[in-house]
């Protein structure tokens, strides 16, 4: 495991437990032998009030590689949502994530998981990853909406 990575993860689990948006959780996900992972954190996004996200918590997994933070970690929903720009094996698709487009070394994990929590209810239509969804946001919008407040709603915590 690279030292650069796992150096910055740390900082990134300190800056997170001192400062963190309300509703949000990112913590790295835990060995077999009960030791932190900083490769891998577990995480949930609350959906922003008055939108049909509102109630639901989606968990997200984040996957970091060696060359952290040169390359962007994976996000990946877990379960798969129903959103254009998520790819039915749950992965996200946003440039803030693309070595190739926004992504910078800067950019830290509260700002990646307030740009997903953006994404949610603004997605990008020129970019879908999602045909179905993609398509019923396209065509139907009382429809699509329909179908997030039903998501929203499996999804709310327990």
């Amino acid at each position: 495991m690279s030292g650069i990575a796992i150096g910055r993860l740390g900082e990134e689990r300190k800056a997170w437990r001192k400062d963190h948006p309300f509703g949000f959780v990112a913590k790295p996900s835990k060995n077999s032998d009960g030791t932190l992972n900083l490769m891998s954190w577990e995480c949930a996004i609350p959906g922003k009030k008055g939108t049909p996200w509102d109630g639901g918590l989606y968990k997200l997994k984040m996957y970091f590689k060696d060359d952290y933070p040169t390359s962007p970690p994976k996000c990946k929903f877990d379960p798969p949502i129903f959103h254009p720009n998520v790819y039915p094996s749950g992965t996200v698709c946003l440039s803030l994530l693309d070595e190739d487009k926004d992504w910078r070394p800067a950019v830290t994990i509260k700002q990646i998981l307030l740009g997903i929590q953006d994404l949610l209810n603004d997605p990008n239509i020129r970019d879908p990853a999602q045909a179905e969804a993609y398509q019923i946001f396209s065509q139907n919008k009382l429809e699509y909406e329909k179908r997030i407040r039903g998501q929203a709603l499996r999804h709310a915590p327990k």
